[in-house]
């Protein structure tokens, strides 16, 4: 199984959500989803709360990128834009620093590349091996 294979399938709650990584290598990660229904707000926008879950998810791989277990410690989001039903979405993930405590940058935009969200995050590089087989 490999790192995007691993991520993709166990992170149940952005499965069920519809996002899904797309590009994955090391320092970079893209996860995507298109808005649907069951994003909107009482507002009739994208919940705040899916656009996180598409961007945590960019983070874990990107994190997660050199065969140890790392969990996000800390993140914060800035909403720019709001997402509407039917656009897509990406959430691209870079490193911005490597180490103990990965701090990453997530940039969410819309297929026109405007930006709905900018999300910095920290994590914790654990000890645990992850359980694949290939990182790619």
């Amino acid at each position: 199984m490999t790192l995007q294979e691993f991520l993709n399938e166990g992170d149940k709650f952005a499965l069920t959500s519809g996002i899904q990584i797309t590009e994955l290598r090391p320092g970079y990660c893209r996860a995507e989803m298109t808005v649907e229904e069951r994003h909107l707000n009482g507002g009739g926008v994208c919940q705040g709360g899916a656009l996180f879950t598409l961007g945590d998810l960019a983070v874990a791989g990107c994190a997660n990128a050199y065969g140890k277990l790392c969990l996000s410690i800390s993140s914060q989001i800035h909403f720019v834009r709001s997402a509407k039903l039917g656009e897509h979405l990406k959430a691209e993930c870079t490193e911005q620093h490597i180490g103990k405590i990965p701090l990453v940058e997530t940039r969410i935009t819309n297929d026109e590349g405007t930006l709905i969200a900018l999300m910095t995050s920290e994590c914790f590089q654990k000890d645990t091996p992850l359980p694949t087989d290939e990182l790619m």
